[in-house]
């Protein structure tokens, strides 16, 4: 019924405003495993600048510009330090990851702004706004990819790098505007997920996303190597993840179990890639 199917899209909004961004990222060739560290620390920086400043407003700018910093850096790793995205990334992961945990003390630290929790947990007429920051942000990267040279450049450097570079694309510029616009989009998520809970913790916040992410991209459609793949395909992905997530919960399969289950799901979806 409807208000199931609202409380999926609630489910999946963070972990699809975070898969855009990776599917941007996978479709320039690249990967990017620091997102659930970096929605960690972008929501522990939000906590204390909100706490500091007492200010909302200052609070957000502060989240999009850490997640958007941190994907920039990536970009560099990539794009200049020539480090294979996998790599750089991973680096990233633990980094960001180190940098919440010793900000926070290892803990959770909650905001004391009232006002802040209104973000994720306020209705437009009947729809929460997580959910339609989850599909504006859709349909924004939607029109990024499939109706910009920004977005054609992106196919073109995951399709075969060596041939962009040949046609006078900036490839590095390209390339670290996909990290930057993860990064970004990993604050948005950041911001939501801290403002639902109205705190975050620095130890268990984020943790696994990346998993979720590239799982929800890949059974969307996109291809590893990157070139090939729809931002519509990791919507529907994202969804198809929240529904296998509803039906295990309604079924009592452990959720020890549903990680297997997701695994499982990721492997069939590149099997079926291979042949496709």
């Amino acid at each position: 019924d409807f208000d199931n199917q609202l409380n999926i899209l609630m489910q999946v909004s963070i972990i699809g405003i975070i898969s855009l961004g990776m599917t941007v990222v996978m479709l320039s060739g690249g990967i990017d495993l620091s997102v659930g560290s970096v929605l960690a620390l972008v929501g522990v920086v939000t906590v204390i600048v909100l706490n500091a400043s007492s200010s909302i407003f200052v609070a957000l700018v502060a989240a999009v510009a850490t997640g958007t910093v941190v994907g920039l850096l990536n970009g560099l790793m990539v794009a200049k330090g020539k480090i294979a995205s996998f790599i750089a990334t991973l680096g990233m992961m633990a980094a960001a990851r180190s940098v919440a945990l010793y900000t926070a003390n290892g803990g959770s630290i909650s905001g004391e702004v009232s006002g802040f929790t209104a973000i994720a947990n306020s209705k437009l007429w009947f729809i929460n706004y997580p959910i339609i920051i989850f599909l504006f942000t859709t349909a924004l990267v939607y029109m990024l990819m499939h109706k910009t040279r920004f977005g054609r450049y992106v196919y073109a450097l995951g399709s075969n790098e060596k041939a962009a570079l040949l046609s006078a694309i900036r490839v590095d510029r390209v390339k670290l505007g996909v990290y930057s616009l993860a990064g970004l989009l990993v604050s948005v998520a950041a911001i939501i997920e801290t403002s639902r809970l109205n705190s975050i913790s620095s130890s268990s916040s984020g943790m696994g996303y990346e998993l979720d992410a590239i799982a929800a991209v890949i059974i969307g459609g996109t291809r590893m190597t990157g070139g090939r793949g729809k931002i519509v395909g990791t919507f529907f992905g994202v969804l198809i993840l929240g529904i296998l997530n509803n039906m295990m919960n309604l079924m009592n399969v452990s959720p020890h179990l549903q990680g297997f289950v997701k695994g499982l799901i990721i492997i069939i979806a590149v099997v079926f890639q291979k042949r496709g």
